[in-house]
Order: structure tokens, then sequence, then C-alpha cells
């Protein structure tokens, strides 16, 4: 087994040099990364045939899902033609399905008896989000504040490795929000996008996401368990195009409903107040719950464009209308959709939490499991399909 984990980690690595960003993260025997970084790209039809025959090598099972994924990217850079629903599910395990506009309708009607007053409900809604902007100035400080919260009650939950923690960097000049990059040794590093305004319920979000109980936390505690524990290496490389995304992704859009639902939220309020903002978080729970279904409209629009052949203003109008963000926002996750890394990643957001909440529900024994064992898709699949 230890000659096919090798041979996986070298394939992925071998796919990452044809695209920036396909590895999210490798801590692993820093021999391989060097023989692959000195080395010229290997064809893509080469990487895929290695991958066919890794696969023909593996039993069932978490790694076997992971090739599926590995193999079906490797297949698409060799210049394979699939349909996108096919191509996202062989690397997610998850197929996107069309959702109906009734659901995101019922949805901008609870939004607006949320949120009553003049205009529009996306003027509205927008009204809400500044009225609860942070400072540029007490971005950072806030964010670290959160961050440690959270750590405190995440260790209640789990228990985290010794000499773990994250670095908070405050960037500019980039197209994205945030980042959560896992450095090995227990380390990640949080960059948050200081150019743009935050609410104070979006910068909460993100610190649940990304650190405590979410991306980082994730990787650390699988990191002390999987790998260090029990010699798991094929955990040391985190792959977007494959179905440990979408378990990653359930677990850091959890992550803030977990802390923030019920007594646990308090804390948080507290901390968000200090910075003089006047904070209803029952309030705002409420409108970010009413907002949940809409991520399907992402979906939708990702089929809109790869599928049914919709042009980008079409695109744009439907997530306008739908989805309630700006034209801004709106022409950014357009380009998000037309990524190499991202394109079919969309479905992750949306079926990851739906999937992860329901196997969840309110037991914190499978949260823990999520974040500490190789839980696969279709596990989550099967325990929340109807009996």
């Amino acid at each position: 087994m230890a000659g096919i984990v090798e041979r996986y980690l070298r394939l992925g690595l071998q796919v990452g040099r044809h695209v920036d960003g396909i590895v999210d993260s490798y801590f692993g025997p820093p021999r391989l990364a060097a023989e692959v970084d000195a080395a010229p790209p290997v064809d893509p039809r080469t990487l895929a045939a290695e991958a066919d025959a890794l696969l023909d090598a593996v039993e069932d099972g978490w790694l076997r899902d992971q090739l599926v994924g590995l193999r079906t990217y490797a297949g698409v850079l060799a210049g394979e033609q699939r349909p996108y629903a096919d191509e996202a599910e062989r690397c997610f395990g998850v197929r996107p399905t069309w959702t109906d506009e009734a659901v995101f309708a019922a949805a901008h009607e609870r939004l607006d008896e949320l949120l009553p007053g003049d205009g529009s409900l996306p003027a509205r809604l927008r009204r809400f989000e500044e009225s609860k902007r942070v400072p540029p100035e007490r971005i950072e400080v806030t964010l670290g504040q959160v961050i440690e919260v959270a750590r405190e009650q995440t260790g209640r939950l789990v228990e985290l490795p010794p000499g773990e923690g994250v670095e908070v960097e405050i960037v500019h000049d980039v197209p994205w929000l945030g980042f959560c990059e896992y450095l090995g040794g227990f380390r990640s590093r949080i960059s948050v996008n200081a150019d743009l305004p935050w609410s104070a319920d979006e910068l909460l979000g993100l610190a649940l996401h990304e650190t405590y109980p979410g991306h980082h936390a994730e990787r650390a505690v699988k990191d002390q368990l999987l790998v260090r524990d029990r010699g798991l290496l094929e955990e040391t490389l985190v792959l977007v195009p494959t179905p440990q995304s979408l378990i990653s992704e359930g677990i850091a859009k959890l992550a803030p409903m977990w802390l923030l639902d019920g007594q646990r939220g308090s804390d948080f309020a507290d901390v968000v107040r200090a910075t003089g903002i006047g904070f209803d978080l029952a309030h705002t729970l409420a409108v970010h719950r009413a907002l949940e279904p809409l991520e399907w409209a992402a979906v939708n629009a990702s089929l809109l464009l790869h599928e049914r052949g919709a042009d980008e203003a079409e695109v744009r109008a439907y997530l306008e209308r739908w989805e309630l963000i700006t034209p801004e926002h709106a022409a950014h996750a357009i380009r998000f959709y037309r990524e190499p890394t991202s394109r079919t990643y969309m479905v992750t957001y949306a079926a990851g939490l739906e999937l992860s909440r329901a196997y969840v529900g309110g037991d914190p024994d499978r949260f823990r499991r999520l974040l500490t064992e190789q839980v696969r898709v279709g596990e989550l699949v099967a325990a929340t399909s109807p009996a």
C-alpha cells in the first residue's frame, strides 16, 4: 500500500504542475515534491493512464474516491470531453442538479419578512449588511478576537494538537475575500482582503469557516490523528477536484452554524459589540438561514453556463435576480465558474453543507467524526437518504 500511496502523491503533485491551485496544500515527504518540481511537466495523457493503473490497483475506499476525482481532472487536462454534470459528479461524488426557482422565491418571501422597509429586496439586503460594517482599522483585531473565542470553543468539541495555531495576514489588491493556507506543522495562514467592506456577520463567518472548527481545525486534527498517529500519508495532499473538497467545505460551511447557534454564540456577539456595532445575533442568523437555499442558485448558474449554453449576460442576470447579489459580485462569480480550478467547484458549497448538516444534526460525535476521520461522500449520501 505504501507504494500506491507514494504513486498517488506523485500523481497529484504532477497534475498540480499544469494548473496552479489544484494542489490546495501538500505537507508530505519533501523528497517527492522536490523530484516533481525538478522534472519537466508530465503529459496529461500519461497522467490519466497512471491514474487508470492506480485505480486498477486500489480497493474500494477513501483513496479510490480521491483517485476517481484526480483521474477525471487529468482527463480534462488531456482534452477529454464529458458533460459538465458528469465531470462534477466524478470529481466530488455528488451530481449537480437543477433546483426549481420556486425554492428561491420562497426564500425571498422569508427574507422580505425579515427585512422590512422601503426599496427592493436586494437593496434592503445591502442596507442590512451595511448597518453592521466593521471599521477597516478594526478588522484585524476583531478577527483575532473571534479566532481566539472559536479556538477555545472548538477545543471542547475535539482535541486540538499541541502547538497548533493560525496567523492572520491582511492583504490588498487580490480577487478573493479570504483564504486559509495550511502550512504543515499544525499551522495555517489566514489571509483577509482588507480592500473590501466587511460586515460583522461576514467576518464571523469567514473566521469560523477558515479556522475553528473549519478548514484549519480539520487539517491540523487530521495531520495529528491520521498522518502522524496512523501514517496515512495520502492525507498530506489536499486536492481541489476531489471528494475531499466537498467534505472539507461541508465542515467549514457548518462551522459558523455550530458555534453561533444557541448559547455558544453570545461570546461572539460580545466581540462584535465591542467594535461599537449594534448587533442582533438572533436576527442575523435568521437572515442567513433564509439565504441558504440561494446557494443552489449558484449551482443553477453554473449549469446554465456550462450545460445550457447561456451567455454571460444571462447568467449574471440570473444570479442578480435569484441569488440577490450585486452586478459586481455576479461578474466575479462567473470568473470563478470559468477558472480551471473551480469551474465544477460550486456544488461543494451547497451540497457539502446540505449533506454535512443532515448527517451531523445536533450530534457532536458526528461533527467530531467529520473532523477526525476519512469520511467518504458516499457515506453522507447514504446516511441522509430516505430508508
